[in-house]
């Protein structure tokens, strides 16, 4: 069981166009799917958007990235989101809880649409964190 620590960085509409380039410097895949390939988007959303990006290097680095979109808010400089991944579900549950723990929840660690466990929240110190929990295939 493995888990890995990265950055999730949030754009405006150029979410593409920057892993595109952050390729260009680190190499390695990347891979994008927008908000159409999850059904749709909402309202104000691109559905051509990105709704998740993600870059693997050669060295091992991995940047993660979305669009965010137009009805909510981005602050740029406070666009950076720690994100921890894995599949040792009742580790990364516990992050989730302890991280969280006098801060707050944007997003329940639940289901998502592309299956695996998701939550969004702010620790007490104002730092964003993801965690997301690979389901067994």
């Amino acid at each position: 069981m493995t888990s890995r620590l990265n950055p999730y960085i949030a754009f405006r509409n150029d979410a593409r166009e920057a892993m595109t380039f952050y390729q260009g410097v680190f190499g390695g895949e990347l891979t994008i799917s927008t908000f159409a390939d999850f059904g749709g988007a909402r309202e104000g959303t691109d559905p051509d958007g990105v709704m998740h990006a993600q870059l693997e290097t050669p060295l091992g680095f991995t940047i993660m990235a979305s669009d965010v979109p137009a009805p909510m808010e981005l602050t740029p400089g406070a666009n950076i989101t720690i994100s921890v991944s894995g599949d040792d579900a009742d580790e990364l549950r516990g992050y989730f809880a302890e991280l969280t723990e006098g801060g707050a929840v944007e997003v329940p660690l639940q289901k998502q649409a592309w299956g695996d466990e998701f939550g969004m929240g702010t620790d007490r110190f104002g730092v964003a964190w993801m965690v997301n929990i690979t389901q067994p295939s």
